[in-house]
């Protein structure tokens, strides 16, 4: 592949990815001022699809930030935004429901999210090291070192790649429950359907960005004395 090209890719896959989360903004933003109309907190909504799915040992709590949501699997515990926790809104709804389909794919044993949370601690450190690698190979015009760094940045990518099927699959699960607890109605269900869609864009354009970083790496070593 022509090294040129790959910067090309590259920096396309950025611009994309800055797109999409501004696309994410947005769209969070628009439908966090629409409530539901059943009116039901974000918390009110994920503990309502986990008592319907059996799931009692899962904790909700209220955590700091701005879309900073999150399944804890470790301890057990969904954790809501301030904006999400007790907002009404259709986006508030739509993001804890996604949570809440982490939670069940715990509880499920999902292979998907197992093989993810084994990944967590080796992204971890690449994505530390990563980066100083990368700043020291072209530093010292090493083709070895920035290879090394490619490869810390692999198991980033790797990581990353794993993400879009759990993610996927929790917001089908979000739907699905949704629908069967009678929370969404036909009115709402396209609010609540762009939520989820934007949110997943942003993990194909994380994705995407390393796997052009990647590529980027690896060809710009090729060019670089050992």
């Amino acid at each position: 592949m022509d090294v040129t090209l790959v910067y090309v890719i590259a920096g396309v896959s950025w611009v994309s990815s800055w797109l999409v989360k501004r696309w994410l903004m947005g769209t969070y933003r628009k439908y966090n001022k629409i409530p539901n109309q059943y009116r039901v907190t974000g918390a009110q909504t994920a503990a309502a699809i986990l008592q319907a799915q059996g799931i009692t040992n899962v904790k909700i709590q209220k955590v700091r930030g701005k879309l900073t949501d999150h399944f804890d699997p470790v301890k057990d515990i969904l954790r809501l935004s301030t904006g999400n926790f007790d907002n009404i809104s259709v986006a508030a709804m739509a993001v804890s429901a996604h949570e809440a389909g982490h939670a069940i794919q715990d509880a499920r044993n999902d292979i998907r999210m197992r093989l993810r949370h084994l990944m967590v601690p080796i992204a971890s450190l690449g994505g530390r090291f990563a980066p100083m690698a990368v700043m020291a190979g072209f530093l010292t015009q090493s083709s070895f070192i920035l290879r090394l760094g490619a490869l810390l940045l692999a198991t980033t990518m790797v990581f990353q790649l794993l993400t879009l099927p759990v993610e996927f699959n929790a917001s089908r699960r979000a739907r699905k429950n949704l629908e069967a607890l009678g929370l969404s109605d036909p009115a709402q269900r396209k609010g609540v359907e762009r939520v989820l869609r934007a949110a997943a864009f942003t993990y194909v354009a994380a994705a995407a960005t390393s796997v052009a970083y990647f590529l980027t790496l690896m060809a710009a070593s090729q060019g670089r004395r050992v």
